[in-house]
């Protein structure tokens, strides 16, 4: 049980750092000029969903990640940190 909560501590720690190193980027590129390249980033994931009707139910599946430069140091850094 301890190492499931701590899995789940890792994910969401990862997931909270991508989020917030890529709002930094943005903010960051936006401002300065010379760092406009923290703000590039790449998007992965299944654009347009993927629907499947069967007519009495209708499921929906889609996943998009959009990551950029500063967002993905940020999280190589928890990554190391966590890591020792």
């Amino acid at each position: 049980m301890r190492r499931n909560s701590r899995l789940w501590l890792l994910v969401l720690l990862l997931a909270a750092g991508a989020i917030v190193g890529s709002i930094i980027g943005e903010i960051v590129g936006g401002t300065w000029p010379n760092l406009a390249i923290l703000a590039r980033g790449f998007r992965v994931g299944v654009v347009p969903p993927f629907t499947l009707d069967l007519n009495v139910l209708t499921v929906t599946f889609g996943f998009s990640l959009h990551l950029n430069v500063l967002g993905g140091i940020v999280v190589l850094l928890l990554l190391l940190w966590l890591g020792r």
